[in-house]
């Protein structure tokens, strides 16, 4: 069997049917999210563009000049929300960050509107922009902007880093992000554009997944910190340490394998403040580990 047999291309990255448990981690993510809301001040559905899904929550922090921690949510490009992950902001909040959550568009869309990872990836170059721009009216620090994201939000935050923020606008800084963290993430997009059970909605081609990839550029100015589940896929944990290959240690410093978690449950590292994941959230955002 070949790396990019079909087949085995789907047991590879279809997720939900690897993690059978999956509805009942989305029913804990709702829940969990539900009451982070209810008590939390937050600012929901916050416009940061014009276009279908171009909403964020604010989650402010109780320090002034706090440093801001951008999560990306995941799901392939085709599904989840950011109020399916709130539940990750408040120890994050605790700990001393301001966090913002934003949604975008979903692939495929429709005939009228067509939704693409390109599309949805320049929806995420303006929600930072905004984040930049917005940051200092919820008493945050637009110098320090750090963008996580999970699994496609993982690809999304390494593609900012090697966004030409000087292009989008005059007024944003050459090096609005110089730091991403990746969870679970997928940096080359040819085995996903070979992967059938995602052709349909993400309909990449060869020259989007050269667009597309962060693995095929060359390494950024800044820096990717990387992770993944140690009971994830081959191919997942393959893409993880392929950043590093990419990009050398310098700039992706960290590259590290979670005991102990799957593609879903990994996510409960980043919102245990004793959890490996906070710890490198934390150091990212320059505030010490409790």
């Amino acid at each position: 069997m070949t790396r990019l047999d079909p087949a085995w291309l789907d047991v590879q990255y279809n997720n939900r049917a690897r993690i059978p448990e999956h509805p009942q981690i989305f029913e804990r993510w709702a829940r969990a999210s539900a009451h982070s809301r209810e008590g939390m001040t937050c600012h929901l559905d916050v416009r940061y563009g014009g276009g279908r899904n171009e909403t964020l929550d604010v989650f402010p922090s109780l320090r002034m000049n706090a440093p801001v921690m951008v999560f990306i949510h995941g799901g392939w490009w085709r599904s989840l929300d950011k109020s399916d992950h709130s539940f990750l902001a408040p120890s994050l909040v605790e700990a001393g960050a301001m966090v913002v959550m934003p949604n975008y568009a979903l692939c495929p869309g429709t005939d009228e509107q067509p939704v693409s990872i390109e599309h949805i990836t320049l929806q995420m170059v303006r929600a930072l922009a905004w984040v930049y721009r917005n940051a200092a009216l919820y008493g945050a620090d637009p110098r320090h902007i750090v963008v996580a994201g999970h699994s496609a939000g993982a690809h999304l935050a390494a593609m900012m880093l090697s966004c030409d923020w000087k292009a989008v606008a005059d007024d944003l800084p050459a090096r609005l992000v110089s730091l991403a963290f990746g969870i679970s993430g997928v940096y080359d997009l040819e085995p996903i554009r070979q992967t059938p059970f995602l052709q349909n909605d993400l309909r990449l081609t060869p020259e989007s997944v050269r667009k597309l990839s962060p693995a095929r550029f060359r390494k950024p100015r800044g820096q990717l910190y990387a992770a993944v589940g140690a009971q994830e896929s081959e191919e997942f944990l393959r893409q993880n340490q392929l950043m590093q290959q990419a990009w050398g240690m310098g700039t992706v410093p960290v590259c590290e394998a979670i005991a102990d978690t799957n593609h879903l449950n990994v996510l409960h590292d980043l919102a245990d403040p004793q959890g490996r994941l906070q710890q490198i959230a934390l150091d990212l955002l320059g505030l010490a580990p409790r």
